[in-house]
């Protein structure tokens, strides 16, 4: 079956709609805004604490409201119908994920805006932010389709929440030399080396390593989130 750009721009106009009924998912999406103001208030004069919106707002918008988007579609039965139609699987999961990627990205525009960041080497922050994005929107789809209810994926997509939105203010609490090393590969992470570098003035070479380590993420969760869509496809046959 060839894919069919209809049938995604229909699953995305159907989010679209859902979405406009739903405070809950819009108020979410609002956090990561609300803290960029606060930090472009305040001036923050540190790269990282500068970015930290911008993870958040891939945290918040990329995982954590794709989970409760997909996780509603459980809970009102309509995944069912979904996984039935003529849609193959690229076109679900890239259909399911549009709408919270637009949003991922509007967000992570007005975060740079309210707080102030100045963007390093624009190229290559991109396509930090575009495999960024594959990771958490895999993670969101996976806790989404573990999920029974939206209540449950904010219940199971608050850990996540902690490790991958807020793993640089952990790690300065923690002392344990390999627990600190486990940390540093989480995307989070090295989104900030990347984008510490960038901003000393190093090029691409300088962060070809954390770029394959996004990369391996990226490839990772997509796998699994294929595994568990396919899953969630034999238990509704």
């Amino acid at each position: 079956m060839t894919f069919s750009t209809k049938r995604v721009n229909a699953i995305f106009i159907k989010d679209w709609k859902d979405l406009q009924r739903n405070s809950y998912i819009l108020f979410t999406a609002a956090i990561p805004l609300f803290f960029a103001a606060w930090l472009g208030r305040i001036g923050a004069d540190s790269a990282i604490l500068a970015s930290y919106p911008v993870n958040l707002a891939l945290v918040i918008a990329g995982a954590f409201i794709q989970a409760a988007m997909v996780a509603e579609e459980k809970e009102k039965n309509t995944l069912r119908g979904l996984l039935l139609s003529p849609a193959n699987t690229l076109e679900i999961l890239v259909g399911k994920s549009a709408l919270s990627a637009v949003m991922t990205i509007v967000i992570i525009t007005g975060s740079i805006l309210l707080s102030g960041y100045h963007v390093p080497s624009l190229p290559v922050f991109a396509v930090s932010i575009l495999l960024g994005l594959i990771i958490y929107l895999a993670i969101g789809t996976i806790l989404g389709l573990l999920s029974r209810t939206v209540m449950e994926s904010s219940i199971i997509g608050m850990p996540v929440l902690v490790v991958f939105g807020m793993a640089s203010m952990v790690k300065t609490t923690i002392e344990n030399e390999v627990l600190v090393k486990v940390i540093d590969y989480l995307p989070s992470e090295q989104l900030n080396h990347i984008w510490v570098r960038l901003g000393e003035g190093e090029g691409l070479s300088a962060v070809s390593g954390n770029m394959a380590v996004l990369l391996l993420w990226a490839a990772a969760s997509f796998f699994a989130t294929m595994l568990i869509y396919r899953k969630n496809s034999m238990d509704y046959s």
